[in-house]
């Protein structure tokens, strides 16, 4: 029976979704993007999860690009229709939820793997690892978002360099030019990143909610828009329990109970 392309499992209120397929180096189709939208939806309804952490199995390999063999099947409008708009809806998908997602990096985040990295909230990486958008030297470009989010999260010139060569970078200068949180030895990724998620699931489940919309949608808008915006946010978080929980919590010198409502 051939195992599922991502793997599901909780550790407490920590999610994992983990990719599955050794063989193609986590390479993504069509299939894949599916089996990975249906896998962020469950995590992001499950009422149980409050951070989902992303990783690849082994350590060669995060995700390490497109499947190049279908790539080159591929003409304009049936790649725009049949992978692009995948692509495009699964990566928002994951970039909107509205569960912190923590990255894993425990190898190769090639291309797509990059594109996908770059819509998760923080991101850790293996010492040996290497990041990078190669498409160019295929004559391609980044098209599942990276020519978009890497100039909103990279100085412009640092961004076209990336892309403009193609060429990789290792986790020491992700790390350098913010690209990452944290670099950490390969034999503890796991348990660093996870320690993390498990810190950050012990939150607000509201008010991570209502932060997160509010620097989604605000990094889109005029300054004075965004501050709008925010104080809507905030104002909805303080009609929470939690809100009022966290507060009385710190008065009384004890640690808060945090529940979501």
């Amino acid at each position: 029976m051939q195992a599922p392309p991502i793997e599901l499992f909780n550790e407490g209120a920590v999610g994992v979704m983990r990719f599955n397929s050794p063989r193609t180096l986590n390479a993504l189709d069509v299939p894949m993007l599916l089996a990975m939208e249906q896998a962020i939806d469950r995590l992001a309804q499950d009422p149980s999860v409050r951070a989902i952490v992303i990783t690849g199995v082994g350590d060669r390999a995060f995700v390490a690009g497109g499947d190049i063999r279908d790539l080159n099947t591929r003409r304009g409008l049936a790649h725009h229709g049949e992978f692009g708009e995948v692509v495009r809806r699964v990566f928002r998908r994951l970039e909107s939820c509205s569960k912190p997602t923590l990255a894993a990096v425990n190898g190769w985040a090639l291309g797509g793997g990059m594109e996908l990295l770059l819509c998760t909230d923080i991101r850790l990486i293996a010492d040996g690892a290497q990041i990078g958008l190669p498409e160019i030297k295929l004559g391609l470009f980044p098209g599942g978002g990276g020519s978009q989010r890497l100039m909103r999260q990279l100085p412009l010139c640092q961004a076209k360099l990336l892309m403009f060569t193609g060429d990789p970078i290792t986790a020491a200068e992700a790390l350098s030019l913010g690209l990452v949180n944290r670099v950490v030895p390969a034999m503890h990724l796991m348990a660093e990143t996870m320690a993390l998620a498990q810190r950050i699931a012990a939150q607000s489940p509201v008010a991570l909610r209502m932060l997160k919309r509010a620097m989604l949608h605000g990094a889109e808008m005029p300054l004075d828009a965004a501050l709008e915006y925010e104080q809507a946010m905030i104002s909805l978080v303080f009609d929470s329990d939690d809100a009022h929980e966290g507060c009385s919590a710190f008065i009384e010198k004890r640690p808060p109970h945090f529940t979501g409502h």
